[in-house]
């Protein structure tokens, strides 16, 4: 008796993984994202873990259609990763405790004349999305984007930088590479070391590597930063207005962040208290009459409205948009 219930158990547990292996949904997804797992129990595991997501998006969705909220979720290429592990891997900004916005100096805003909306793609002051991968280095990509616009204003041409140069070589200004950052410290870098490198001199890798900067493919450069006062969204609108986009902090602690689709993203339970990822303010506006701020990541093209998120704005610095907002002058 005991060696037919070891047999039906094999029989079933072999019956469970062939299912796996011939869904049609869950395998699209995997070579859709050319998803590969090295043995059976991972393959076990992120089936799990992607059946799960799957339900929150359905359900999210559903409620969604049913006017309960304004952003829809999808089955993007994080789809098979626990939020403990998004949150572990990607969201690498690292915070001074504490903050002294005294040591720093911002713009005077008086007498700007502040438009309704902005978008600085159709200037061409941004670059195309990237993907940082499994790397914290968010703080990289964001500093560098803010970066690049102010370059393309004063040269006229847009030049990707490199996040790469920023992960080998800052490690003395306090920065950890792969292992997350500061976007002020990343400044604190590029001013030290007189220059960053242009992406494609210095090309992305994904991981930690040794530095190799050179001044023959410096491509930006800064003298200054400047820490917007924490938690104003009027400054941080006035600033994306007059000066162009601005690196940012943000809450992208929630599953609903991790597979935001597209929409205006009014997540209520986005505490602005806890910010744990940078990306790039490139613009503002208002739809359906509710005001946004339209936001650059760095998780590639194939989450958001094409690597693009668009925050409430002015619903009480939800996510914590205008908490730590920090742009380069040259």
């Amino acid at each position: 008796m005991q060696d037919w219930c070891v047999v039906l158990f094999l029989a079933h547990a072999v019956l469970s993984c062939s299912s796996l292996m011939t869904d049609p949904t869950f395998e699209e997804w995997r070579i859709k994202y050319s998803r590969v797992y090295y043995n059976q129990t991972e393959l076990v595991f992120r089936r799990s873990v992607w059946e799960k997501n799957l339900r929150l998006v359905s359900t999210h969705n559903q409620e969604a259609s049913a006017g309960k909220h304004s952003f829809t979720l999808g089955m993007n290429h994080l789809a098979d990763m626990t939020t403990e592990e998004i949150n572990e891997k990607l969201n690498g900004l690292k915070l001074e405790e504490p903050l002294d916005f005294g040591n720093y100096t911002f713009k005077n805003l008086s007498g700007l004349s502040i438009p309704q909306s902005v978008d600085w793609r159709t200037s061409g002051l941004v670059s195309p999305v990237r993907d940082q991968g499994l790397c914290g280095s968010c703080w990289a990509f964001s500093s560098l984007g803010a970066l690049e616009g102010q370059m393309k204003k004063q040269t006229g041409i847009l030049v990707p930088l490199s996040p790469q140069n920023l992960l080998d070589c800052s490690t003395a200004d306090g920065n950890l590479g792969c292992r997350g950052g500061y976007i002020t410290k990343a400044y604190s870098y590029v001013i030290r070391n007189r220059g960053v490198d242009s992406e494609s001199f210095y090309p992305y890798e994904h991981q930690n590597g040794k530095c190799r900067y050179s001044v023959k493919g410096k491509a930006g450069r800064c003298s200054k930063f400047h820490v917007l006062p924490r938690g104003d969204e009027r400054a941080l609108q006035a600033i994306v207005a007059s000066v162009g986009p601005v690196s940012v902090a943000v809450n992208a602690m929630l599953p609903s962040f991790h597979k935001y689709k597209g929409g205006l993203y009014s997540e209520p339970d986005c505490n602005p208290t806890l910010i744990n990822h940078a990306v790039l303010v490139v613009g503002y506006g208002a739809a359906a009459g509710r005001d946004y701020w339209l936001v650059k990541n760095s998780w590639g093209t194939a989450w958001g409205e094409a690597g693009f998120i668009r925050i409430a704005r002015n619903q009480k610095n939800l996510c914590g948009i205008a908490s730590l907002a920090v742009y380069p002058t040259l």
